[in-house]
């Protein structure tokens, strides 16, 4: 193992949470769970990826118990006794193979189309109405039901500390449900959970905060956020870093351990006059441990390879990154699609065996392997 590389693979230690190597892998939909509960395949799945270096799994995003959180075909969900017996199952097989797991917990909001299992008759949820042809497509949130899905998310953190699962992620990025109140494009409330953007995290600080409360002091709590949308790639949250600091600081407040910072190109710098990405900018406004992500270990991005099918990507060198690391701008290193085609990507870069990764291509998401 090289010196620079040493750093992907040393421990990594935050209160209860003590991780082998800073290798985390991303959370990514994969579909694989029909009735919402994860089966034998997804448990071997997630246990073939600890057993082979990462040291910290994120599952794939799994619904809380709200009657609109779900917004595709067979994803996980996370309750029902049926579901928390399928994940209970992954977190043991996980532990036994040496690594640690975290559900990302997920409400996808207004994303949620009419039609959607497991309720076709309900429809998305959001900050605020949405009619078209007369009919309700998205339900404006009242405070009750902000209520009852900050409660939902409570309930799910709660459960999967019963579970043993080693902490949980809040899925608050990428234009989904938590994202949904902090932008002004889709958050236009007059009551307390809009206005400017401080007002906006209302609901995100609240949800953080009765996520903590459930789960005590002690069991780490993630945040992942993104500035850019599922809609608009060049959105931006905030432009300066003051703006992003006065943004984080209360949801460190709240309870947030850690943040992940979700960006599509991990190299590019967040602001001008710095060559800080957004893992650094957070980690340095907030003294707050962060992890990184966006096109790790590959030559091309995501969007690519949904457009053109036939399109490889391959492995790509992990200098810029590793300088990165070892240079303490960010602590943990989310791997995504380079981890979803080959599940030895982490000690294959250990063992300087990189001409054996895998390539990536679209076909890769119609497997689990």
């Amino acid at each position: 193992m090289t010196d620079p590389v040493k750093a992907l693979f040393q421990p990594f230690n935050l209160g209860t949470l003590s991780l082998p190597t800073r290798v985390v892998m991303a959370p990514m939909t994969r579909s694989f769970s029909p009735g919402g509960v994860p089966n034998a395949k997804v448990v071997e799945y997630y246990r073939r990826r600890a057993a082979a270096g990462v040291g910290l799994i994120v599952s794939e995003g799994t619904t809380v118990g709200h009657k609109a959180a779900n917004g595709y075909p067979n994803v996980p969900r996370f309750y029902g006794d049926d579901a928390l017996a399928g994940w209970k199952q992954v977190v043991d097989a996980v532990h036994a193979a040496g690594g640690k797991i975290v559900p990302q917990l997920w409400h996808v909001g207004n994303v949620r189309k009419l039609g959607t299992e497991p309720d076709a008759s309900v429809p998305g949820y959001g900050p605020c109405e949405k009619l078209k042809d007369g009919q309700v497509v998205v339900h404006g949130m009242s405070k009750a039901d902000i209520d009852e899905v900050i409660a939902a998310f409570a309930q799910a953190a709660k459960d999967a500390q019963a579970i043993g699962m080693d902490g949980v992620e809040i899925h608050g990025a990428h234009g989904y449900l938590v994202d949904q109140f902090f932008w002004a494009g889709s958050n236009q409330r007059t009551d307390e959970y809009g206005g400017d953007l401080a007002q906006r995290s209302r609901f995100a600080i609240e949800l953080v905060q009765a996520v903590r409360a459930a789960v005590g002091p002690d069991f780490p709590v993630i945040l992942r956020f993104s500035q850019w949308k599922q809609q608009d790639y060049s959105a931006r949250l905030v432009e300066t870093p003051e703006a992003l600091g006065a943004f984080l600081k209360p949801l460190a407040d709240a309870g947030v351990d850690i943040f992940h910072c979700s960006t599509r190109r991990f190299w590019e710098p967040e602001f001008e006059g710095s060559d800080l990405n957004l893992a650094g900018w957070t980690r340095k406004l907030t003294g707050k441990p962060t992890i990184t992500v966006g096109s790790v270990g590959l030559d091309g991005e995501f969007l690519q390879f949904m457009v053109n099918t036939d399109k490889v990507a391959e492995p790509a060198s992990l200098e810029n990154l590793l300088e990165r690391l070892n240079r303490e701008e960010f602590d943990l290193v989310a791997v995504g699609r380079a981890l979803l085609v080959d599940p030895d990507w982490a000690v294959k870069v250990r063992d300087g065996r990189e001409q054996d990764i895998k390539p990536f291509s679209r076909e890769a998401l119609m497997t689990l392997v």
